[in-house]
């Protein structure tokens, strides 16, 4: 069996979408699909200057296109750490004051600080009331 030009741009369009399971950078899905579109009109047997215009057309429209749309999917709408965090319970791992102290909820740690100046010691519990950045801010548990 002779190996074709189209056979050669669907191989490496495979390439491409492999390379992209490895690395999810919504780059190189785009350049696969283009190659894919490549293959059609060597395909139909066209020469190879309208077939790297045909790659290169789609790979621009594609990632000028597609590729925002694919990253804002991938992303989709994350809430804010306030969204996520404000009002849950949080376990207090290291004696929280105004000035320091950590706590844990779903499994990761936080630098935390009392809103009110209270100290809420190890082992209890408290409620996280909003955020700066990576410390949340927490009154006791009533």
């Amino acid at each position: 069996m002779e190996l074709q030009l189209w056979h050669i741009w669907c191989i490496c369009g495979v390439i491409f979408c492999i390379i992209e399971m490895f690395t999810p950078v919504m780059f190189f899905l785009n350049l696969g699909l283009a190659c894919f579109i490549a293959a059609l009109p060597a395909a139909l047997g066209w020469d190879l200057m309208y077939q790297v215009l045909t790659f290169a057309v789609f790979a621009a429209v594609f990632l000028l296109w597609l590729r925002p749309f694919l990253i804002q999917k991938k992303n989709g709408d994350k809430p804010e750490t306030i969204e996520m965090y404000a009002g849950k319970t949080a376990k207090v791992i290291e004696t929280v004051t105004s000035e320091n102290g950590r706590i844990a909820v779903f499994g990761e740690e936080w630098q935390a600080k009392s809103l009110n100046g209270e100290v809420i010691e190890k082992g209890s519990y408290a409620k996280i009331v909003k955020n700066d950045s990576i410390v949340m801010y927490v009154v006791p548990l009533e």
